[in-house]
């Protein structure tokens, strides 16, 4: 999973994520680029509209915010990010992928050194300062940006296992999840009038290629997107937009230098709306990586 310009934060780096479940092409995207760091960094456009429009947006259907359609979410993600539809298997998770990243940990890869990871672990010391990560926040700041483990080993991969034991832990992991990548997402996507199979399209690209401005990021997608075809806010056919929006995250992710497959888009997003199954109605059947997967 592709992470991540995350906006204000003190490094903005692309990043890569996650696990190798065992495939023979692991779903693991490797990219960096430049970003502003906290003093200069901006807030897209898009979202400082959605977030001006956010009661207009809320009061829509919930679309992928419903409960089951969130869980649904989830469980698509993980097969492309995990190779498991187990997404809560992933919450002790931890590992470095070799990505430049440093540690890659729980449900959708956290990184010690794009930031996201330094959020979380914060958060949770804010509430409850007493649990096993505490003592690595040091580390934490001083080697976000980068794939240094300096200062964080020995130790923080077994105590990144015993926190997510946890329940505290596991709702932090869900909190900054949400507030990062599921709710822009999703209501940028309610702004462009898209449905719940585009907005779980938002979310995927979000948690893919990260919420960067640039070409291959979230942001710069959507833009070029738009220049090719109406949104359905703007008019537009919602199929014709989503393919253009497609068209753009597939290109992104082949033009990166490893991990180039695009099954997560192929045989999966762009088989659902192929068959116009805009609502996400199950059953639903995809593949990645060549491997099936069914939620009934």
């Amino acid at each position: 999973m592709t992470r991540l310009v995350l906006f204000g934060a003190p490094i903005a780096i692309v990043a890569s994520i996650l696990f190798n479940g065992g495939d023979s092409e692991p779903p693991t995207v490797t990219r960096q680029a430049d970003g502003p760091g906290k003093a200069g960094a901006a807030e897209p456009e898009a979202a400082g509209q959605a977030d001006a429009r956010a009661d207009e947006i809320d009061a829509l259907p919930p679309g992928l915010a419903a409960p089951a359609m969130k869980e649904t979410a989830s469980r698509l993600v993980a097969s492309a990010e995990a190779s498991t539809l187990d997404w809560r298997s992933q919450y002790g998770a931890i590992e470095d992928v070799g990505d430049g990243t440093g540690y890659t940990a729980g449900i959708v890869g956290f990184c010690s050194g794009t930031n996201d990871m330094l959020q979380l672990v914060e958060a949770y010391t804010e509430e409850h300062p007493d649990n096993p990560l505490a003592p690595f926040l040091p580390a934490l700041r001083a080697v976000d940006g980068s794939d240094s483990h300096e200062g964080l080993d020995p130790g923080f991969t077994d105590a990144w296992r015993e926190a997510a034991q946890d329940p505290a832990f596991r709702k932090a992991q869900d909190a900054t999840r949400d507030r990062l990548y599921f709710e822009p997402a999703v209501r940028l996507a309610k702004m462009d009038g898209l449905g719940t199979l585009g907005q779980f399209i938002y979310y995927d690209a979000m948690v893919l290629h990260g919420p960067g401005v640039e070409a291959d990021g979230f942001y710069g997608i959507r833009d070029a997107a738009m220049r090719a075809a109406d949104t359905a806010a703007e008019g537009g056919d919602e199929t014709t937009y989503l393919n253009a929006f497609l068209d753009g995250s597939r290109s992104a992710i082949k033009a990166r230098k490893v991990q180039r497959d695009t099954t997560r888009i192929d045989t999966a997003q762009r088989v659902f709306l192929r068959d116009g199954n805009l609502g996400m109605e199950k059953p639903l059947v995809w593949q990645v990586y060549g491997e099936t997967f069914r939620i009934t």
